[in-house]
């Protein structure tokens, strides 16, 4: 059985990966600062050890992203996954100003209230932005970072110059239709079967969900995560790993080296023959190099 907050076309999942991580999603009713009344946070928990490990997804997307590599990182490793504020499956509460700000703000505690020891915190695309300020305002809750072909060199999006009445709404509606995401997601795959009706269905499923144009809108017109300086970048302490696929046709390659470049204590590591998406394109060879890179000292 899916969890009965999940919106109904959650049953034409078809993949088996889909299908279990769908039904493990859970909700906690978290306290946060940002507003007089709990957020109802979406997440997944499985597996134990001694440190977790923190899954963090991209741009309008959710904990389905990582459908494929999370029974992978937790077979031996306590993994989670959250639903970013304004995104996945969490609630997008009035009153909240959605921004990269409040959804740090959110994450912290979360990770406070759920987990309170540190993590391998692990960043997808816009995720690893989101990981990057985590890391650098809270470097208590970072044991290692993990950045998969991440965001935060490049700044803002070509959106936030339509957020306003009633371009706003019929941006969103334009982002909410299945051929105009059907033709992203196949941008972000190196393999174009991996675009399939299932990976449609995990990637739009979150669309149903209330206020999503709202939460949206919101977040956009907050400019987004702006790019990060290199000198600030400069200043994350905690080893990194930077996980890319050679054949990013989302971000490109050329922020992979500048990421290796300015963060000091880091490695990167080629996905071969894959897209902007290893996680979901090459998932084992994406969850080893993240298992080896836990234990190394």
């Amino acid at each position: 059985m899916f969890p009965n907050f999940l919106p109904h076309t959650v049953g034409q999942l078809t993949e088996s990966a889909s299908i279990a991580l769908a039904r493990s999603i859970q909700t906690t009713a978290l306290a946060t600062p940002l507003i007089n009344q709990p957020v109802t946070t979406t997440y997944v928990k499985q597996g134990s050890g001694r440190t977790p490990i923190l899954l963090i997804h991209g741009f309008d997307s959710s904990v389905l992203e990582f459908r494929r590599l999370l029974p992978l990182l937790s077979g031996d490793n306590e993994t989670w996954a959250v639903d970013l504020l304004g995104f996945g499956f969490t609630h997008r509460l009035s009153g909240i100003a959605y921004s990269p700000s409040t959804i740090k703000t959110h994450l912290y505690y979360f990770w406070k209230s759920l987990i309170n020891q540190p993590v391998i915190l692990v960043g997808a695309s816009m995720g690893g932005a989101t990981a990057i300020d985590l890391a650098l305002t809270y470097p208590e809750v970072v044991k290692k970072l993990v950045l998969i072909d991440s965001a935060g060199l490049a700044g803002g999006s070509p959106l936030s110059k339509l957020m306003f009445p009633p371009l706003d709404y019929l941006a969103t509606q334009f982002l909410s239709n299945l051929k105009v995401r059907d033709r992203v997601s196949r941008i972000g795959y190196k393999n174009q079967s991996l675009a399939s009706v299932d990976a449609l269905c995990c990637g739009a499923l979150h669309l149903q969900m209330p206020s999503w144009h709202q939460a949206l809108i919101a977040f956009t017109k907050s400019g987004g995560y702006s790019a990060f300086r290199f000198k600030k970048i400069s200043q994350i302490v905690q080893q990194t790993l930077i996980l890319w696929g050679d054949s990013d046709k989302i971000l490109g390659t050329r922020d992979a080296m500048r990421f290796k470049t300015a963060i000091p204590r880091s490695t990167l590591v080629w996905i071969q023959d894959c897209g902007h998406l290893p996680h979901l394109e090459q998932p084992q060879i994406t969850a080893q190099h993240i298992l080896d890179f836990r234990v190394e000292l």
